[in-house]
C-alpha cells in the first residue's frame, strides 16, 4: 500500500537478481486479497493458455509432481474446482480475523458459508479462469478470498473436487504418508494457514515429504 517502501524496495532487489516474478497492477493488503485473486485470474488466463490455473501461498510446501498428476485425472472436465473443501461459520464479530461485514447476507446467526475450497491451494479449469476474467468488473468481493472465489460459482455447473491430499499437515503427517507410497500434493499447518516459521522450516519439510527431483519431469514424461 506504500510505494517505495523497504518491501517494495527488496522486492525489487530480487527481482533485479532473479528475473522470476511477475507484478500485478494492485494495491497489496490483507482486505485487498478478493481484487488480487481476480486479478491473478484474469492476467494469467490472458498471458498463459494452460488447461488449469493454480493458487498457491508462499509458505505451502507443493510437491509439483503430485500436483501434475492430481490436475492430470480432470483434464476432460471443462469447469472444475479443485481443493480441500469447507464450510466454517460466517463470523459477525467485529473483534476476530475472518470477520465478515455482510454476514447478514448468509442467513440467520450460526450460519455457514457455502462450500469452498480452502485459500493455501487450490486449482480450477481454463474455463473457471475465463469466466473470473470476463465477469471481473461485476464480481463481488466477500472479506475472505477463498469465500469470495467459491461465490463467484455459485449458480454455474461447477464441479467441486474435494482432494485431501492438497492439505496434508507438516511432518509427521506428510512423512506418514509419503511412506505409506501416498505423497502429498500440498503440506502445511492449519494454525498458521500455512507453514508455522515457513522460512526456517521448509526446507526440513521438503525433505522429509518431498517426493523426489524427478517426480515433476517424469509426470511430464
Amino acid at each position: 500500500a506504500t510505494s517505495n517502501s523497504i518491501l517494495d524496495r527488496a522486492i525489487d532487489s530480487e527481482e533485479a537478481q532473479h528475473k522470476d516474478f511477475f507484478r500485478l497492477e494492485h494495491v497489496e493488503g490483507y482486505h485487498e486479497l478478493s481484487a488480487k485473486t481476480k486479478i491473478f485470474f484474469s492476467t494469467a488466463v490472458a498471458k498463459w493458455d494452460a488447461e488449469f490455473y493454480v493458487k498457491v501461498d508462499d509458505d505451502v510446501h507443493v510437491n509439483l509432481g503430485m500436483l501434475a498428476t492430481t490436475l492430470g485425472r480432470h483434464r476432460s472436465k471443462p469447469r472444475v474446482y479443485i481443493g480441500c473443501m469447507k464450510s466454517g461459520p460466517v463470523l459477525s464479530s467485529k473483534n476476530v480475523k475472518y470477520h465478515e461485514p455482510e454476514f447478514w447476507k448468509f442467513g440467520e446467526e450460526g450460519n455457514k458459508y457455502f462450500r469452498h475450497a480452502t485459500g493455501q491451494i487450490y486449482a480450477i479449469s481454463k474455463e473457471l479462469a475465463t469466466y473470473i476474467s470476463i465477469n471481473q468488473p461485476i464480481l463481488h468481493k466477500y472479506a475472505n478470498e477463498d469465500v469470495s472465489l467459491g461465490g463467484w460459482f455459485i449458480g454455474l455447473e461447477v464441479e467441486h473436487i474435494d482432494d485431501r491430499n492438497m492439505c496434508c499437515g507438516t511432518p509427521p503427517d506428510c512423512e506418514w504418508k509419503a511412506q505409506a507410497g501416498n505423497v502429498c500434493v500440498a503440506s502445511f499447518d492449519w494454525s498458521c494457514s500455512g507453514i508455522c516459521k515457513s522460512v526456517e522450516k521448509l526446507k526440513t519439510v521438503h525433505e522429509r515429504c518431498g517426493e523426489g527431483d524427478d517426480a515433476l519431469w517424469n509426470t511430464l514424461l
